[in-house]
C-alpha cells in the first residue's frame, strides 16, 4: 500500500514587509496629493478673497459717492446743459464744508475725477471715481476699488430728476404752526386725504391748535420732533376722531417735503399795464395785465375784476372789500423770507376764481394759459380771504370764508396761519400732476439701481 505525502505551504517570510511599503507608499502619495490639493484650495481661497475685497472696496467708493451725490440739489431754473457743471460745484462744496480733504473731485469739460481715497488708514484699501456726463439727464458712474494689486470696476447711472414729496402733495403745507378755530371744517371733495395737512413749525412748539368745532378730515404731518397738539372742545377733531383718539392721525415727526422755489418773475412780465390811480375804485373796474407800484395801497369797494395777471409790487396793502372776479393770476415781488405782514392782499368780500385757461385767445395773454394751478404766490405778504370764493385754483381765513380749492394752501412764512370763522375748505386735488404756475422743482440725483453693473477690463 503506497502511503500519500501531505504537502505544507513555505512560509512566505518578507511578504507582510512587502505589503507595508506598498500601502506606506500610496498612503504617502496620497498625502502628497491632498497636501498638494489643500495647497491649491487655499491659494484659490486667497484669490477669492482678494477678489472680493478689491470688489468691496469698489462697492464702498460706490455708497460714498451716492451718500455725496445725495446731498446735492439744484433749482429748477438751471438750463439742463447747466446741471453737471452746478454738480461738480455743489460736490466740492459740500465736502469742502464738511471738511472732508480725502475725496478731491476735480473738474474737466464733461467728467468729475476723484483720485484715489484710502478706505484704511494703512492704505491697503482704497478706490477712484469717474463721473461721466452722457446728455444733459444722465450721469455714469465709474467706481474702481484697489486691493493687494488687484482692481475691480463698478458701473452704474445718475438721473437728473424732480425731487419726489413736496408740500403740493397736501391740502394745507405751512412752514409755520397752523391754528384752526370756530366752525372751520377741512375736508376732501373726492377723499379724506385731500385735505391733509403738513406743518413744520420749527420755531414753535404747538405745531397744531384746534378751538371749537373745527375739523380736519384727513391727516397731519408735523416736522418738528418736539412740537405737540392742541385740541380744545368735545368736537375739535382730526380724520373723523375726536380727543386722545384723534392723535392716532397725528404723525411727529414726520419726515420734511420739499418747499419748491417761488419765481414769480416769468409771470410778472405779462403785467405791462400800470395802475391807474384816477380810478374811482367805489365802482365796477376792470384790471388786465396791471401792476401796482409800491406804496399805492388801493382798496377796491366796487366789484374788481382781474384778467391776466395783477402784479403788486411791494410794499402795499392792497384790500378787495366789494367782490372779485379773477381770470388771472396775483403776483407780488417780495421776499418769501419776509414775515413782518407789513405789505398784505386783503379780500373781505366774495371772490370768483377762475382758470387762466379760461382767457381770450389774445396776444397780450399769449403763453400765459397754460400757467395753471396759481391763483395768489404772493412772497412778502400776509393773505387773508374774509369772504366767500368760488374755486381757488391754488394765509388766513377769517369771518364766513369758505369755499373750494383746486389744488392746496401753502404757507411759506414761519408765522401762524390761521383759519378761523364758520366755514368749510373743500380740497379737489384729483388729476393734478405738476408743480402750480411760478414754481419751480428742486432738481436733485436719483441713483439707477438697475444700471449696476462690474465692468471687465
Amino acid at each position: 500500500m503506497k502511503r500519500t505525502r501531505a504537502l505544507v505551504p513555505r512560509n512566505p517570510r518578507g511578504s507582510v514587509l512587502v505589503f507595508s511599503l506598498i500601502f506606506i507608499a500610496m498612503f504617502s502619495a496620497l498625502a502628497a496629493a491632498m497636501a498638494t490639493l489643500s495647497g491649491a484650495n487655499v491659494q484659490v481661497a486667497e484669490n477669492f478673497r482678494r477678489a472680493d475685497t478689491t470688489r468691496a472696496c469698489a462697492e464702498s467708493g460706490v455708497e460714498v459717492i451716492r451718500y455725496w451725490a445725495s446731498k446735492v440739489d439744484m433749482s429748477g431754473t438751471i438750463a439742463p446743459s447747466e446741471r453737471f457743471t452746478h454738480l461738480a460745484a455743489t460736490l466740492q462744496s459740500e465736502l469742502a464744508a464738511a471738511g472732508i480733504t480725502n475725496i478731491v473731485p476735480t473738474v474737466s469739460g464733461s467728467t468729475i475725477t476723484i483720485p484715489e481715497v484710502p478706505l484704511l488708514s494703512s492704505g491697503s484699501q482704497s478706490f477712484s471715481a469717474l463721473l461721466t456726463s452722457l446728455d444733459v439727464n444722465n450721469v455714469q458712474l465709474d467706481v474702481t476699488g484697489y486691493y493687494a494689486g488687484l482692481s475691480r470696476t463698478i458701473r452704474s447711472n445718475f438721473v437728473f430728476g424732480e425731487r419726489a414729496n413736496t408740500v403740493f402733495d397736501f391740502g394745507v403745507a405751512s412752514k409755520g404752526p397752523i391754528s384752526l378755530s370756530g366752525n372751520i371744517e377741512l375736508s376732501g371733495v373726492n377723499i379724506s386725504v385731500e385735505s391733509n395737512a403738513y406743518i413744520e413749525s420749527l420755531n414753535h412748539l404747538l405745531a397744531l391748535s384746534i378751538i371749537g368745532n373745527s375739523q380736519i378730515a384727513g391727516n397731519v404731518k408735523i416736522v418738528n420732533p418736539s412740537a405737540y397738539v392742541y385740541l380744545q372742545g368735545g368736537k375739535a377733531g382730526i380724520g373723523g376722531d375726536v380727543g386722545v383718539a384723534a392723535m392716532s392721525h397725528v404723525t411727529i415727526p414726520a419726515p420734511p417735503s420739499e418747499f419748491p422755489e417761488m419765481v414769480p418773475g416769468p409771470l410778472q412780465a405779462y403785467a405791462t399795464n400800470a395802475f391807474d390811480s384816477g380810478l374811482n375804485l367805489k365802482k365796477a373796474v376792470t384790471l388786465t395785465n396791471v401792476y401796482i407800484p409800491p406804496n399805492t395801497n388801493p382798496k377796491f369797494s366796487g366789484n374788481a375784476t382781474i384778467r391776466g395777471v395783477l402784479y403788486v409790487q411791494t410794499p402795499n396793502v392792497v384790500e378787495f372789500t366789494g367782490g372779485a372776479t379773477i381770470t388771472g393770476i396775483i403776483v407780488t415781488n417780495g421776499d418769501q423770507t419776509d414775515d413782518s405782514g407789513t405789505s398784505r392782499l386783503i379780500f373781505r368780500g366774495n371772490v370768483n376764481s377762475h382758470s387762466v385757461a379760461g382767457l381770450p385767445q389774445e396776444t397780450q395773454f399769449a403763453g400765459l394759459h397754460s400757467q395753471t394751478g396759481t391763483f395768489i404766490i404772493a412772497p412778502g405778504f400776509a393773505v387773508s380771504f374774509g369772504g366767500t370764493f368760488s374755486t381757488l385754483n391754488g394765509v388766513t381765513f377769517f369771518g364766513n370764508a369758505g369755499g373750494t380749492i383746486r389744488g392746496s394752501v401753502i404757507n411759506y412764512a414761519n408765522r401762524e396761519m390761521t383759519l378761523g370763522g364758520n366755514s368749510d375748505l373743500l380740497f379737489n386735488r384729483s388729476g393734478l400732476d405738476k408743480l402750480p404756475a411760478g414754481f419751480v422743482p428742486e432738481i436733485v440725483l436719483h441713483y439707477d439701481r438697475s444700471s449696476y453693473t462690474e465692468v471687465v477690463l
